[in-house]
């Protein structure tokens, strides 16, 4: 028998971090469109976020990206954030838009670009330690684009000098995910390519070492929820970078694609008992909004989240483990399907109107008038965008 009250409970717990770099503009390597109201700062970016927080009620912390989020006071950017009903979430690095990483950032042949990239890291920590940041999330393009061009071997060596340094940088209660990705912009060989390899250099370094997933950066085929199953079980699962992809590294809203592969995901993370915050496991969209409102779309993002995680929390996994047990293939996968097939809307309206939300968070922004304010207001400037 499902307790509805824990369900909501559950719910009502979770914690979605939303990405600073959704709110500008993004799009495609052919065409990025531009739109209206998009934040032209760091501060726009985190208004926008505090926005999609006050309609869901659930994404509390804003992840910032480096150079991107470049400011000269970060404090003072923390101190704005929790003003705004936020804070300050995962701090990513970018070691892959300076001229100077055409062969690779820490894996680099050159000695002098491994040291400028190292250096940039070791900035994201201060930065972490400024605004009180838990996570410096670390995805490196580093790669070759054909056979010989540099020595496998010595790359991966490259690549653990550098995030060992790195590692003895970060304070106590900090942590450092490692992503991973399976191609692009490296085409013959990627040096961090899949879980695996994070994995071992995580390993390889300590316990507040961990894996990140995102969502997108896999072959076709591949068993996602088993990778959690298996960084649950080893203790290295430090967070995802949620989206969805029709064929590559599409960065579409999560659930967009493939709702069913989000629940059974989230299905591994209840059945880990790893939802709470005490678990430790940071749940961030990484996304990009090239065609559809943005800040509409990150709202809509996290309640596809919320809405996978519901039908997770519905599975009865007493009637799971019996027909396991048993071996019956089909009536384990019923209980699965019967959980899946549920229509959990009302139940999120009922938990939203508890918590003192709107039941409808998309209508109650579109209502709510804040697009056209910021439309009005961010006239003039840089928009912000890939790059700025």
């Amino acid at each position: 028998m499902i307790d509805l009250a824990r369900v909501k409970e559950a719910l009502r717990g979770q914690r979605i971090e939303t990405p600073s770099w959704a709110f500008g503009n993004s799009g495609t390597r052919f065409k990025v469109f531009p739109q209206e109201g998009v934040p032209r700062n760091p501060y726009e970016k985190i208004a926008d976020a505090a926005t999609v927080h006050r309609f869901t009620g659930v994404a509390p912390t804003v992840a910032l990206h480096i150079p991107w989020d470049k400011v000269d006071d970060y404090a003072e950017l923390a101190a704005y954030a929790r003003s705004q009903g936020v804070a300050i979430g995962a701090i990513n690095s970018n070691v892959f838009q300076d001229n100077d990483y055409k062969l690779g950032s820490v894996t680099n042949p050159d000695p002098a670009v491994r040291r400028k990239a190292t250096d940039h890291l070791l900035e994201c920590v201060d930065i972490m330690d400024a605004t009180g940041s838990r996570d410096l999330k670390l995805w490196f393009s580093d790669g070759t684009n054909y056979p010989g061009q540099d020595n496998i071997s010595a790359r991966q060596d490259r690549l653990a000098a550098a995030l060992r340094e790195v590692y003895d940088r970060l304070g106590e209660r900090q942590r450092m995910l490692l992503e991973y990705k399976l191609f692009e912009p490296a085409f013959y060989m990627t040096d961090v390519p899949d879980w695996g390899t994070a994995y071992a250099h995580c390993v390889q370094l300590g316990e507040r070492a961990q894996v990140v997933i995102d969502t997108g950066h896999h072959a076709p085929g591949t068993n996602i929820e088993f990778i959690v199953a298996f960084l649950l079980r080893a203790g290295k699962l430090g967070g995802f970078d949620f989206n969805s992809r029709f064929y590559a590294d599409d960065d579409l809203m999560v659930g967009s694609a493939d709702p069913f592969q989000l629940f059974r995901i989230m299905h591994e993370i209840v059945l880990a008992d790893a939802l709470s915050e005490r678990a430790g496991i940071a749940f961030m969209l990484d996304q990009c909004h090239n065609i559809e409102p943005k800040i509409q779309a990150v709202i809509r993002s996290v309640m596809n989240v919320q809405e996978a995680t519901a039908k997770a929390l519905l599975v009865d996994h007493d009637a799971l483990a019996a027909a396991q047990q048993a071996g019956d293939v089909l009536g384990a996968n019923a209980v699965l399907m019967d959980a899946y097939n549920t229509d959990v809307r009302p139940l999120l309206a009922e938990l939203r109107a508890d918590m003192g939300l709107d039941p409808d968070p998309i209508a109650a922004y579109q209502r709510s008038g804040y697009f056209e304010k910021v439309r009005a207001e961010r006239v003039g400037g840089q928009a912000a965008g890939w790059g700025a």
